[in-house]
């Protein structure tokens, strides 16, 4: 309860997998809360991408929460299956009720006098609440290319994240961007194309993904042998930390992570020169490794072809590449990326004095645990800076819910008003950060393209361990970090 002796009303923005986790941890505290969701559906990211080929590249017994046991019918789950799942989660723990669809809260002001949040939302009604999370997500703002010539394409053009619905049956498709959705879309569309076109900047290291269809057998041993699953999922953990090693770029385990790509790379691959234009010459770990078992043999295709150049500028008909070479094609694909850099892009956040974070954040992006900043009382951030990576970001998450329910408690039982957090500790943990990053292969200086810095050359997306280092983190320190205020 907080002072006046009425639960603590707890506001999650967001309704995918991080609010879904911050919701079934809130269940269990002395507060409501209500989620809110600017889409027609819960599951985010898996909600709105729905490109063929789409899944996740993390094995399904480790992109799940560790607090319900589920039947996974795949190694890796499909997009369906994984928004199916969210449905699960949901109908299991009865959050249905708590989520409000088709609303995008678009502001937030710390009110001093009361203690609380004004939010706002996009139909121009507004609502106090004593705490508010954001679980916005980090990979939700499309990065539309500046092109010459973008806007006068005649044809369908479209980013993946967007993806329209076209018979692509005998059609020519450019699909731009060579990254871990592209790997995906371009295996998926290339039996019905006619020719498919794929322009790659920079080459990425792949590796191959394993996915398959569980047995019959292991379903039943992972559904009925107690702590099957969880064996199984601390087993997948364990090898992710020492995968997490080869970020180090002069570690043996980097040696071992690019001698596995090579070998795909050579086994998989017809023609020496597409070979040679997919082998990086860069580190290991410098940008996102890409996951995926399907793409390097697509490539094989008599409909296939890789271009290694950048797009330049679109006519009508086309795309010129980097050489001057144009194409004729009749669906543009932009399979571009993100600006996960761009935190809370969506939503103006007022805190103390009404100062908005975002220019709290005018230098840079940066968050206690990636979860709470100075001036922003009862502001918690699920995905924050710093936060991606450990393995599993739904195991991130999970961690980051803990810290709100914690801090929710902690309001309750102390009958404060606020929760902020301690500007020395703040500064500390992005030093830690900066310093931790500095020696790894996704440093600036590694020498490739990666969506981790900001524009000042700030790593403000990634979090330089594996998930125990933040799960040690996260229970050990979260309470050190943060403030109780009359």
């Amino acid at each position: 309860m907080s002072r006046d002796g009425t639960p603590i009303r707890v506001a999650i923005i967001g309704a995918g997998l991080g609010g879904i986790a911050a919701a079934v941890k809130l269940r269990r505290t002395p507060a409501t809360f209500v989620i809110f969701e600017q889409s027609a559906g819960i599951g985010g990211t898996w909600f709105d991408n729905r490109y063929p080929g789409c899944e996740v590249d993390v094995h399904s017994h480790a992109y799940s929460f560790s607090f319900l046991k589920y039947d996974w019918p795949r190694t890796h789950a499909t997009q369906p299956e994984l928004l199916a799942y969210a449905e699960h989660v949901v109908e299991r723990f009865g959050l249905a009720p708590h989520i409000r669809l088709n609303t995008r809260v678009t502001d937030l002001v710390w009110e001093e006098s009361s203690n609380r949040y004004v939010l706002s939302t996009e139909h121009g009604d507004s609502a106090e609440f004593d705490v508010v999370v954001s679980a916005l997500g980090l990979l939700n703002v499309p990065r539309y290319p500046e092109w010459p010539g973008l806007d006068t394409f005649a044809g369908p053009c479209f980013h993946t994240s967007r993806w329209e619905e076209h018979d692509l049956t005998g059609k020519s498709v450019a699909v731009v961007g060579t990254g871990s959705t592209a790997v995906q879309v371009v295996p998926a569309i290339a039996p019905t194309a006619g020719q498919v076109y794929v322009f790659q900047r920079e080459p990425g290291w792949i590796e191959p993904k394993h996915e398959r269809e569980f047995t019959p057998r292991e379903r039943w041993w992972y559904r009925n042998v107690p702590l099957a699953q969880r064996a199984h999922r601390a087993w997948v953990f364990h090898q992710g930390n020492r995968r997490f090693k080869g970020y180090d770029a002069g570690s043996r385990r980097q040696r071992r992570m690019r001698e596995i790509c090579h070998r795909f790379i050579a086994g998989s691959i017809d023609d020496p020169a597409t070979r040679a234009a997919v082998t990086p010459d860069y580190p290991w770990g410098c940008k996102r490794p890409v996951i995926s078992s399907t793409f390097y043999p697509s490539l094989n295709r008599d409909n296939v072809e890789l271009v290694p150049h950048a797009v330049t500028r679109v006519t009508p008909t086309g795309v010129v590449d980097a050489t001057g070479t144009a194409r004729e094609i009749d669906v543009l694909v932009l399979s571009t990326g993100f600006q996960p850099t761009r935190f809370l892009a969506s939503i103006d956040v007022k805190g103390r004095d009404g100062r908005s974070i975002h220019d709290a954040w005018r230098e840079r992006a940066s968050a206690f645990m990636g979860i709470t900043v100075p001036g922003f009382p009862n502001f918690f951030i699920l995905y924050g800076p710093n936060t991606n990576g450990g393995v599993s970001i739904i195991a991130q998450l999970e961690r980051q819910a803990e810290v709100v329910a914690g801090a929710v408690r902690r309001l309750a039982r102390s009958r404060r008003r606020s929760i902020d957090t301690s500007p020395a500790a703040a500064r500390r943990f992005v030093a830690w950060v900066d310093r931790k990053l500095a020696t790894s292969a996704s440093a600036m200086e590694s020498g490739c393209h990666n969506y981790y810095h900001d524009p000042a050359g700030h790593n403000v997306t990634q979090w330089p361990g594996g998930h125990l280092a933040y799960a040690l983190a996260t229970r050990l320190l979260a309470r050190w970090g943060l403030r109780t205020r009359a």
